[in-house]
């Protein structure tokens, strides 16, 4: 019997365009917040990654509490569409806030400006918008062929907006004269970018009713109880289910390996000698990762699934890293990149596929205690993105401090280039094993199969 359908081309594409918005954002801080910090305005990288690792420590409890606020919220607009509208606003005026310290404050005032900014915007707005935005996938259908499309359209937008991003702005900032006033504008004119695009996104979908969720669902064993319930139970659903543990896990090093990647700005400044090579990558990371994209819903369907695409997938994207790590290490850029792209395209599935993941593990937690968690269970994809993204712009923060890093240098000391080495190329393939190793495990759509199969 053929699954019905919910949404047409342009739902499906007005939905993805949402992450020209999370993207202007994310990539923005992820790859240049760091040097724009340094080498700008003269901050110590040992404080800002200290800073940001603590600034982490409020994303996780923020995470698990809008998401169970939007499992909650009943409005005309739906349950996420009034978060992810709302929430950005909040989030190009934190974005333009940190691009905007001011030069005259003194250097313990700018630390605070920039940490209270910074927490503002993760552990607050991005994490509201996000999170409901990740939840749309569950709220406006329940075809899982759709919800794989919709998670391949949104992430080739997010790639696509991520190698803009990573390509134009050092040509922007010198443009506009370079300095803190061209980082300011530079900020004004994303923040503009994104308003547009995530009030696109919003208003392109419809969210389902209540009662359009529940047709035709087979019922738990455990009877459905009224939706009323604290965080704590909430947090207590989500640790309760592995498969949501290893998709957290999987998610926040899917995020360490790209904030790491995207400190690549010091690498193609010290080590390649050329800051615009980091566009160069960028083209070798996000076109291979949006043709994949393009495949993976053809590719899910002919596997019968997700699991063996997304481990086969992951297989290749550490091979490929680990040829990136001996290119390097022999000085070949061409090799370096064709390597490059091929673990970009192993890695593609995931990215594509993993809204539908999340989605799936969403109805392991309905099959087995009878609660619809959608918008907390997406809590991992901002608690992933966040925490992984801090984490990971946090450690290159210190590894450049311990390395002796010196902000503007000509050159740098021979411990510092040795662990740009190691951040450029060892720890991304690192992340990317690791990442293989959870995907071994994290099969639900056979335990979902299994709880049908039992009743």
């Amino acid at each position: 019997m053929k699954e019905k359908t919910y949404l047409k081309w342009y739902n499906k594409v007005g939905y993805g365009s949402g992450d020209i918005a999370g993207n202007v954002v994310y990539a923005l801080l992820s790859a240049f917040v760091m040097i724009f910090l340094t080498d700008t305005v003269g901050m110590n990288a040992g404080v800002v990654g200290t800073l940001i690792a603590v600034s982490k420590l409020f994303d996780g409890v923020s995470d698990i509490f809008f998401g169970s606020l939007i499992d909650k919220t009943q409005t005309k607009m739906g349950k996420a569409r009034p978060w992810m509208f709302y929430g950005y606003f909040g989030c190009a005026l934190c974005l333009i806030a940190i691009f905007c310290i001011p030069a005259d404050m003194s250097p313990t005032a700018q630390y605070a400006w920039f940490f209270i900014a910074y927490t503002l915007l993760n552990a607050g707005f991005y994490t509201a918008n996000n999170i409901a935005y990740s939840a749309l996938t569950a709220l406006i259908t329940k075809n899982n062929h759709e919800r794989v499309q919709m998670g391949s359209i949104r992430f080739m937008f997010a790639f696509g907006t991520s190698m803009l991003i990573q390509t134009i702005t050092v040509g922007l900032v010198a443009r506009f004269g370079g300095g803190a006033a061209a980082w300011r504008t530079v900020a004004i004119i994303y923040s503009i970018v994104g308003i547009l695009t995530n009030s696109l996104s919003v208003f392109s979908v419809k969210e389902l009713t209540p009662e359009e969720l529940m047709e035709d669902e087979v019922q738990p064993e455990v009877p459905a109880e009224e939706e009323k319930y604290s965080l704590i139970d909430a947090f207590k659903l989500l640790i309760q289910n592995k498969y949501y543990l290893m998709i957290c896990a999987s998610y926040i090093l899917m995020q360490i390996y790209s904030a790491t990647l995207n400190m690549g700005i010091y690498y193609m400044t010290y080590v390649l000698k050329n800051a615009n090579l980091l566009g160069v990558f960028s083209w070798a990371i996000n076109i291979p990762m949006i043709v994949g994209l393009l495949f993976t819903p053809t590719l899910v369907a002919k596997w019968g699934g997700m699991y063996r695409l997304n481990l086969t997938g992951y297989t290749i994207g550490t091979l490929g890293r680990l040829g990136v790590v001996i290119a390097g290490y022999i000085g070949s850029v061409p090799l370096m990149l064709i390597c490059t792209a091929i673990a970009a395209m192993g890695m593609s599935p995931l990215q594509g596929d993993m809204n539908a993941l999340i989605a799936t593990c969403s109805e392991y937690t309905y099959l087995t205690h009878g609660k619809r968690v959608d918008g907390t269970m997406y809590s991992c994809t901002s608690l992933g993105t966040k925490l992984g993204g801090g984490i990971g712009t946090a450690l290159a923060g210190w590894l450049l401090a311990f390395s002796g890093y010196v902000g503007g240098a000509a050159e740098q000391s021979a411990s510092c280039i040795n662990m740009l080495h190691v951040m450029y190329l060892w720890m991304p393939m690192c992340f990317n094993l690791l990442i293989t190793l959870i995907l071994t495990k994290l099969n639900v759509e056979k335990a979902n199969e299994d709880l049908r199969a039992a009743r």
